[in-house]
């Protein structure tokens, strides 16, 4: 949990166990959090957990140290659930690196975010559909994955997405990916969302769309070929809306 911290933000608490570890890295303006799963990765039967809540009056990063990956699951599913709650006057940028799903994958991933009426927020989850360098396409995995994102209580917005078995063939449908091998969903919640999405909409390549859901609410998802391709559309959006302050090991 954060706290507000005379000009900045600090640690109110901080508990973990498990494969889930995080790293501060030092930033006067923000309280900056790595997350790193020292397993590897997932796979059947993993189970990970992950709470955050901003305080009030505060601003938080949160990221990954690299790009999670969901492994051949030989029984069972692994399962991810985050929750995530924002303070009044705090902002929040969930910003993890990209999930690559592997052939055999069995993953049901959930996120809640619970905004107060004067929070801002930046939430991404770039997704990488199997191998494109090693050949891999998938034609048998598990991915089920939900956004469930509420202000003062009420739903602000909904996404769910379900692939089982043949995830290629389904992605190659014109209707569905039109052969896409990676896609990023994205939501922005802050006073400047209007201003954002115009100006967004006129760097987004032929496969991304953005729309207003409310004056401040931004939706985007964005399509692309494979993992390179998603990154060199992504980043800069993702330096756009969090005024070039991306976390840095999106770099490296």
């Amino acid at each position: 949990m954060a706290k507000r911290v005379g000009a900045t933000t600090g640690l109110n608490s901080f508990q973990t166990s498990g494969c889930l570890k995080v790293l501060f890295g030092r930033n006067p303006s923000r309280l900056d959090a790595i997350l790193i799963n020292t397993s590897g990765g997932l796979t059947g039967g993993d189970k990970i957990d992950l709470t955050l809540d901003t305080g009030d009056g505060t601003c938080v990063s949160a990221t990954t140290q690299a790009a999670e990956r969901a492994y051949r699951a030989k029984d069972g599913w692994a399962n991810v659930s985050t929750q995530l709650s924002v303070g009044e006057d705090s902002t929040l940028f969930w910003v993890p690196q990209e999930l690559i799903l592997f052939q055999g994958a069995a993953l049901k991933r959930k996120l809640r975010c619970d905004l107060a009426p004067t929070a801002r927020a930046l939430i991404v989850e770039p997704v990488i559909f199997g191998r494109a360098l090693m050949g891999e396409t998938l034609t048998n995995a598990a991915f089920h994955d939900r956004i469930d994102i509420n202000r003062a209580g009420a739903p602000l917005y909904r996404d769910a997405i379900r692939f089982d078995g043949d995830v290629h063939r389904h992605l190659s449908q014109t209707a569905v990916g039109a052969g896409a091998g990676a896609m990023a969903s994205l939501i922005y919640v802050a006073p400047d969302a209007e201003a954002m999405c115009a100006d967004i909409r006129q760097h987004l390549p032929a496969t991304g769309g953005a729309t207003l859901l409310q004056p401040d609410v931004m939706a985007l998802r964005l399509l692309a070929e494979d993992s390179m391709a998603l990154r060199t559309a992504l980043l800069p959006i993702l330096d756009r809306l969090t005024h070039t302050t991306l976390p840095a090991s999106w770099r490296l």
